[in-house]
Formats: structure tokens, C-alpha cells, sequence
């Protein structure tokens, strides 16, 4: 099997594994479905991980996104140019922010926003600064998370940032995370029609402007859908290391399962009771209990409870028979990205060996700014 170690006994569990190689075929099928790594602006919260970023840019990616300050102080680390934070910035965010654009003056930074208030409030911290700060105007077209809503008050807001000293506008953040049809014609007929809403802010800008604004749109459920789409730059996430939550649900993504998490029996407590070293603070807990995780080489069983540091497995007394503490199994998350930032690092496999070890640089909030 594609997944399993040659020397198991060298990895503690749980533990975080990524298998490079399929990280690589990954990168390059997002490349391939957009059509040049020049249209691809990928989110990095699914890995946190500078060394993914490295092959990111190996590979021609020279934009990306992230969610925040210390994602945002990773990625210029390791040498991206141009950075989307896609997240509206608050707080004590705001001076961090000019902080990083001190820290790293060759970087292109921009940040999100949605409303007037906060426009103001960036635009006067450039000033004090006397620096020039980036926006994004997110829009809110049905997922209701984020983002001013498409009626006619959106053309307002543009037009209100444009008289701003200090805002220089980047472009339109379109994110239709809400749009989760697993059949392909399904998805694409809902996106189209969230995108379509739009278009009078586009055609506004355009108008203004005089050319195509820069628009980042969808994310990992709707990429295959923009990515036939004309004059958009696409920003999936999950695809570079993909789960069985999205692989289950989405037809037509290419995408190969590239992280999992190593556990072990520690014991069987009770006839058809297995426990494993797989509580929630190793594998992400918002899915309910039984959609957490799939084993891969072990079959016949339930997930019957979770705590911090267990998991506990109903199996038939006939597969309790077969499985002796210490056992080595594989764990699929259905949701990855959490379950990353759960990990101080990941180990490194390549044809069944351990290779090295990545930092999870970015699960901190904080790193030096």
C-alpha cells in the first residue's frame, strides 16, 4: 500500500505524515486544471508549512493567500512576492500589518474589506505610517461569512475606497465556500449563478479603471468550475494535500491523498473494544464523531467515542481477535487543515521511508511580528 512505512517504529504517534511525492503531483495537477501556475493565488492554511511553499514557487506559483499575520510572515520568509491575507483586519492586526510591510518592503501585502469603518481605519494607520496599504474588497455573494452583500450599496463601497488617500485597490475577493454540490453540472450551474450577481460591480470597476480588475475567486469545491472561467485568478487550498471529505464529495478533482496520521492500539479493553492513541487534540473534532477520521488498513469498525488522548473503536469479536496492541494504523481526516495545525510538525515519507521532518511554522498566530 502507497501509505504504509517500511520501519513504522521510527515515527512516534500520533503523528503527522506527508508524502511528498504526492504533494508534488498535487501542485502540478492545480497547475495543470488552471492552465499556468500565473493563475493560481493558493490558500495556505491547509499546510502552514514553508517547504510546501518552496515547492509552490519551484513550480512557477507566485502568488498566495493566507488568513494570518504569522501565515503571512512564513510565506515572506521563504521568499513569496505577493501575498493576499483574506482576512478583514481589527485590532491590534492593523499595526502588525504595517509591521510586516516594514519587515518586508519588497513584499506586495494586501488585506480584505467589507465595509467603510474599516477602510477608514486602515487607511488612516497608512497615514501615520506614510505607506500605502493594499485592499481587497471582499464580497459576500451567498456564503454569509464575510464579505458586503451584492446589492447596490457594494458599487457604493468601491466608489468609497477609490476617494481613500491612502487605500490603494487590489482587486474583488469573490469566495463561494457555501457551494458544496458534489455532482460537477450541480456545482457549476450554483457558482455561475453567485458569480453572475457580481458582475455590476465588475463591470463598474472595469469601467472605472479601465481594464479587468484582478478577481480571486472560489476556493478547493468551485476551482475546477472558475478555473474555465476567463479573467479570474483561483485559490484552492485543500487540493495540495486533499481529504476524505472533499475526495468523497467533489467528482472530477484529480487530487491524490497526501497526509495522514499515524496512531496505534494501546489497548483492548473489553471484548470488541479497541482504543487507539488517536484523541482530538491529534485529528480535528468539528465533523461529528464517527466522520472525524477513516482508518485505511483496518476494517469492521466504529467510532463509538473520542477524548483528548483516545480513540475507541467497536470492532466484531473476530477483528478484536486480529489486532494486538501496538499496531501501526493509518488515519484519513476528513477535514485536513485543522488537523495540521494540531501538529508541531509533519514526517516526511517517501517510498515507504522517513525522510525528513517539516515545521508547522504557521499554527502559531504569532512567530516574530
Amino acid at each position: 500500500m502507497w501509505y504504509q512505512l517500511n520501519k513504522p517504529d521510527e515515527v512516534i504517534s500520533p503523528s503527522l505524515l506527508f508524502y511528498e511525492d504526492r504533494i508534488r503531483h498535487n501542485v502540478r495537477s492545480m497547475i495543470s486544471i488552471a492552465g499556468g501556475a500565473d493563475r493560481l493565488v493558493p490558500h495556505i492554511k491547509t499546510h502552514k508549512c514553508a517547504e510546501i511553499v518552496a515547492i509552490q514557487l519551484e513550480q512557477g506559483i507566485s502568488k498566495f493567500k493566507c488568513a494570518t499575520i504569522a501565515e503571512a510572515e512564513m510565506l515572506a520568509n521563504v521568499g513569496a512576492k505577493w501575498i493576499l491575507i483574506s482576512y478583514q483586519m481589527v485590532g491590534p492586526n492593523i499595526d502588525r500589518l504595517f509591521k510586516l510591510k516594514n519587515a518586508f518592503p519588497y513584499v506586495t501585502f494586501s488585506s480584505l474589506v467589507d465595509n467603510e469603518k474599516s477602510a477608514d481605519q486602515l487607511n488612516a494607520a497608512a497615514l501615520d505610517q506614510d505607506l500605502k496599504v493594499s485592499v481587497f474588497l471582499d464580497v459576500n455573494n451567498g456564503m454569509n461569512r464575510s464579505g458586503h452583500p451584492t446589492d447596490v450599496t457594494l458599487l457604493s463601497l468601491y466608489r468609497y475606497l477609490t476617494t481613500l488617500s491612502h487605500v490603494e485597490f487590489g482587486g474583488l475577493h469573490i469566495y463561494d465556500g457555501h457551494i458544496r454540490n458534489p455532482e460537477f453540472s450541480e456545482r457549476k450551474a450554483a457558482a455561475d449563478e453567485a458569480f453572475n450577481s457580481v458582475l455590476p460591480l465588475i463591470d463598474l470597476v472595469k469601467n472605472d479603471i479601465g481594464r479587468d480588475p484582478m478577481i480571486i475567486t472560489g476556493g478547493s469545491p468551485s476551482f475546477t468550475v472558475h478555473a474555465l472561467r476567463d479573467n479570474v485568478f483561483l485559490s484552492p487550498g485543500t487540493n495540495v494535500l486533499w481529504d476524505y471529505g472533499y475526495g468523497d464529495r467533489f467528482d472530477g478533482q484529480p487530487f491524490e491523498h497526501a497526509a495522514l496520521i499515524l496512531t496505534r492500539v494501546v489497548s483492548k479493553p473489553t471484548t470488541g473494544t479497541v482504543t487507539i492513541d488517536l484523541g482530538h487534540k491529534a485529528i480535528a473534532a468539528e465533523n461529528p464523531i464517527e466522520n472525524r477520521f477513516r482508518l485505511l488498513n483496518l476494517s469492521g469498525y466504529t467510532v463509538v467515542g473520542q477524548s483528548e488522548e483516545h480513540g475507541v473503536l467497536q470492532v466484531s469479536a473476530e477483528v478484536w481477535d486480529t489486532v494486538n496492541i501496538g499496531d501501526v494504523l493509518y488515519a484519513l481526516p476528513y477535514h485536513i487543515c485543522p488537523s495540521v495545525a494540531l501538529h508541531d510538525f509533519a514526517t516526511i515519507i517517501e517510498d515507504g521511508a522517513v525522510k525528513a521532518e517539516w515545521k508547522i511554522v504557521a499554527r502559531n498566530r504569532r512567530l516574530s511580528i
